[in-house]
């Protein structure tokens, strides 16, 4: 089946998905989705997916297929590397998706996305029931200023390193803030503010989002990203008492508590000196071309299972507001929560209790291969 050049030049977004992009010229052109799949694709064998010819699209729509590889990641030759994208697309700003028509856009971000920088809209990490959140309070600028700090820190020392950074500094912010020794410290205090700035009291169980409650602590987590990404610093963790002295010390200094010194018992920055400071950087569990998105015909939608979840930690957190116990519970952190050296635990409560004991160490001598 051949269909001639589709007569409205909708353009892909940027970042878009195929199954997007797709989705959004039949909604235009009243069709049904599958004859647009159908003659711009060939069937895997086996599979329900189809593989979209970039030729054929590129005929479908008039649009070159450079204009179309730059747009749409699926279509890259060669493939881009897909460890620095996030596993599930997602919604963007607002702002930048109003100008497509055909219906909502979901896209693959890169691991380092978290605000729209240009319309302060907070995007955050993938999560059910997730919409974009305006910053449009005074206090919320930091947050678009940690996402251009976050962008330099990539620039500077990679993908992989500013990945496996920030996500260890939202690792670190959600023990902090779930510890009960920590509930008096300024950085703690700033956390709740944010919090109820960005959740307010009493509509929990309507704008409850966890990727809002990563938001509260994002400015801190790329702070402490900043340390946790510089070999200079790196080296200092798991170096002599003086060096890891002056380690301590600077993140003291991050997290405006110059008194700060691990217990004896370890927290999470023992537990990353003593075990992870002298690893390679972590990687994401799953990268796109392994999910069943990949290649999908149709939108992805969420499971009742996950809604379940996301009106239960609604709930939940109407009545505690703990935000760390969210952050540390969440699967965006699992990269750094289990790492390949991590000895394994038996359930979530243990693998958290483990990523803040000093006692749960690797053999420097074996590095992972």
């Amino acid at each position: 089946m051949r269909l001639p050049r589709l007569p409205i030049p909708a353009p892909p977004a940027r970042h878009e998905t195929v199954v997007s992009y797709l989705t959004r010229l039949a909604t235009l052109h009243r069709l049904p989705t599958r004859e647009l799949w159908e003659p711009v694709s060939t069937p895997r064998p086996g599979t329900n997916r189809r593989d979209v010819d970039p030729d054929r699209l590129a005929v479908l729509t008039g649009r070159p297929d450079a204009e179309l590889a730059r747009a749409l990641p699926e279509l890259r030759s060669p493939a881009p590397d897909w460890v620095a994208w996030r596993h599930q697309s997602q919604p963007r700003c607002p702002r930048c998706d109003a100008r497509h028509d055909g219906g909502s856009v979901q896209r693959l971000l890169p691991q380092h996305r978290y605000v729209c920088d240009r319309h302060r809209y907070w995007i955050g990490p993938p999560d059910a029931g997730q919409t974009a959140t305006a910053l449009d309070h005074p206090e919320q600028g930091d947050l678009v200023a940690a996402q251009r700090r976050h962008l330099r820190l990539v620039r500077r020392h990679g993908a992989a390193a500013a990945f496996d950074a920030v996500l260890t500094g939202f690792l670190i912010c959600g023990h902090f803030w779930a510890d009960r020794r920590w509930q008096d410290a300024a950085v703690v205090r700033r956390w709740t503010r944010r919090g109820h700035l960005l959740i307010p009291a009493g509509r929990e169980t309507r704008e409850f989002s966890a990727s809002r409650v990563f938001a509260a602590v994002y400015p801190e987590a790329v702070h402490l990203a900043e340390v946790i990404a510089a070999p200079a610093w790196r080296h200092r963790a798991g170096g002599d008492s003086d060096q890891q002295a002056a380690f301590v010390a600077q993140i003291g200094r991050v997290l405006d508590r110059p008194d700060y010194q691990p217990p004896e018992r370890g927290d999470a920055i023992a537990h990353w000196m003593a075990c992870d400071s002298s690893q390679p950087p972590s990687r994401p569990h799953t990268t796109y071309p392994q999910t069943c998105a990949n290649r999908a015909t149709r939108m992805p939608k969420v499971s009742e299972n996950s809604l379940d979840r996301h009106a239960r930690s609604a709930t939940w957190f109407a009545a505690y507001r703990r935000g760390g116990t969210v952050v540390l519970h969440h699967r965006h952190i699992r990269p750094v929560l289990v790492r390949e050296w991590s000895t394994p635990m038996n359930g979530i409560e243990a693998t958290i209790w483990a990523s803040q004991s000093a006692g749960h160490t690797v053999d420097r001598a074996t590095p992972p291969q």
